[in-house]
């Protein structure tokens, strides 16, 4: 039987060392002209950066924390086509997102776009009766091509066999419908290193302290390294505003003058441990705008969301105790106390939503995307979903190719010619990636099941990259804690080839530590040892 040595590992980057060092890449990113500057590396950034390198274009990204640190990795985690949208009649864009989500899970990221049921409570005294919702889902299935499944409505006994925790007062029927779900942050990592992979070059934790302009026009930006105070600069000749909540704050600073473009909503989410296996999502209408979630997601619990209007610091962001308390008692509308305990939560999180400016409550505005052109020639990018994040990347792309004078045009393949479902890395069936985890071992070191699946489900076939750390170094192999399935070799491969520079990096966006509650002082305290060995 062979090793893992020998494994052949699909998607692997060419050149299968470690990324280069800061120093480096700053070097890179200061001693030439680029086409495309994008700032901000959330994943509508990413995605323009994906994209634009595949177009043939010269493209540099930076974020001045790290990839998807803000907005990008506090989602609901969901890859679906928008069932409330049916209430605004807004069915082609339901099924443009149906078309997209099935995209991503059949094609793009089967490795880590995964199918979920969802159930939708009706109860006596709800706002929407059962043959509404019925109809609704059918509806919703239908905009799918019925491509998961058909919509229907069953029997509260039979939704309480598959979800325990279902609570059955007062509780009429339950409306069924399909769509996805991912681990946000690892989708956002391994869109980075498809960027890179395509030729962009990246620096996250990198913060633009100004922008360089040439006869009026936006030219690049003179920038910091946060974590060694380095100052450096990248020429470009356009420059993407990626920036998410701070997109106004970096339109500032190219016209001192210009009028908000944007607005902000919070949203909040609640992590706890399962006490009962999910096989469903639960989705239980909150009002007639809103919709309470309760997903199974890493072997946890997750509930959400708030939506409410924020106005401070995006930086200071975060869930708040009246924002926890209002999750809870939300999810209580159909969930039984006893999955509800507050010893139970093991992380809570919140986010901002990136809306269109205007009037109005923003539970009603619509998730559009906004691009915009700034007197210095700056495009701006802001809003938007997470299912329709490569579509949004196309569409900038578009805008690239028609700016006045047409300085990328020539450079640029035509969108058009660009391949639609360009795999992300890694591109692999789960299944089969686990089985050889588990059977392509040498004698006597034999994977734990539960880190095979983890792998295979995280990292896809370059799972075999990180099995050959522990082929090295067998104590790579341990796990981090012992309630979680990550091993150690997942802190190395993080810092040598996923950009990972601080704990935070690991714990809360290249790993499930910190959502998991597992993140304690010993643990951060040896993932910082390995960071610091960094070559």
């Amino acid at each position: 039987m062979s090793t893992l040595q020998s494994v052949p590992t699909l998607g692997t980057h060419p050149t299968a060392g470690r990324n280069p060092g800061r120093s480096e890449t700053r070097d890179l990113l200061s001693h030439a002209t680029y086409d495309l500057l994008v700032i901000g590396g959330g994943i509508l950034g990413t995605s323009v950066a994906w994209h634009a390198a595949q177009s043939g274009l010269r493209v540099a990204m930076v974020d001045a924390g790290d990839f998807a640190g803000a907005t990008s990795s506090a989602s609901s985690k969901l890859v679906h086509g928008g069932l409330r949208y049916l209430q605004t009649g807004a069915v082609k864009l339901v099924a443009e997102n149906h078309q997209e989500r099935r995209a991503l899970a059949k094609d793009v990221a089967p490795h880590l776009v995964n199918p979920l049921t969802f159930y939708l409570p009706v109860y006596k005294g709800g706002p929407v009766s059962a043959p509404v919702l019925g109809a609704g889902v059918f509806a919703y299935t239908a905009l799918s091509a019925f491509g998961d499944g058909v919509g229907k409505v069953i029997s509260p006994a039979r939704a309480a066999a598959d979800n325990p925790g279902l609570n059955t007062e007062n509780l009429k029927a339950v409306a069924v419908y399909y769509d996805h779900q991912m681990n946000d942050s690892r989708m956002a990592i391994m869109t980075v290193r498809a960027a890179v992979e395509a030729g962009a070059v990246v620096l996250n934790h990198s913060e633009v302290t100004g922008l360089r302009f040439t006869r009026g026009r936006v030219s690049g930006a003179d920038l910091k390294d946060r974590l060694d105070g380095t100052e450096f600069g990248v020429d470009a000749r356009v420059v993407l505003n990626a920036t998410g909540p701070w997109v106004d704050h970096l339109r500032k600073m190219e016209d001192a003058g210009s009028d908000p473009s944007i607005r902000l909503s919070k949203g909040a989410h609640v992590v706890l441990k399962r006490k009962a296996p999910w096989k469903a999502a639960m989705a239980t209408p909150v009002d007639k705008y809103r919709i309470t979630f309760a997903l199974p997601w890493e072997d946890q619990l997750m509930l959400g969301t708030t939506d409410e209007e924020y106005t401070g610091d995006p930086a200071d962001v975060r869930a708040t105790e009246a924002d926890i308390q209002q999750i809870l008692d939300e999810a209580r509308l159909s969930v039984k106390d006893e999955h509800l305990d507050r010893d139970l939560i093991t992380y809570a999180f919140a986010g901002l939503r990136v809306l269109p400016g205007g009037p109005g409550d923003v539970k009603k505005a619509k998730r559009e995307t906004v691009v915009t052109e700034g007197r210095g020639g700056m495009l701006s990018v802001a809003g938007g979903k997470w299912t329709t994040y490569r579509h949004i990347g196309r569409t900038v792309i578009g805008k690239l190719a028609q700016l006045p004078g047409g300085p990328l045009r020539e450079d640029m393949v035509p969108l058009a010619r660009l391949p639609k479902r360009m795999p992300l890395p890694g591109v692999a069936n789960p299944n089969a990636v686990a089985h050889r985890l588990l059977v392509d071992r040498d004698p006597g070191s034999r994977i734990d099941p539960l880190t095979a699946r983890h792998l295979a489900t995280h990292y896809g076939s370059l799972s075999f990259d990180i099995a050959r750390l522990v082929n090295e170094d067998p104590s790579l192999g341990e796990r981090i804690h012992p309630d979680g399935p990550e091993i150690w070799a997942q802190v190395v491969y993080a810092r040598d080839h996923e950009w990972a520079q601080t704990a935070d990096d690991v714990l809360r966006r290249r790993t499930t530590l910190t959502v998991r509650g597992l993140d304690d002082a010993a643990v951060r305290e040896r993932v910082e040892e390995l960071l610091a060995k960094r070559a």
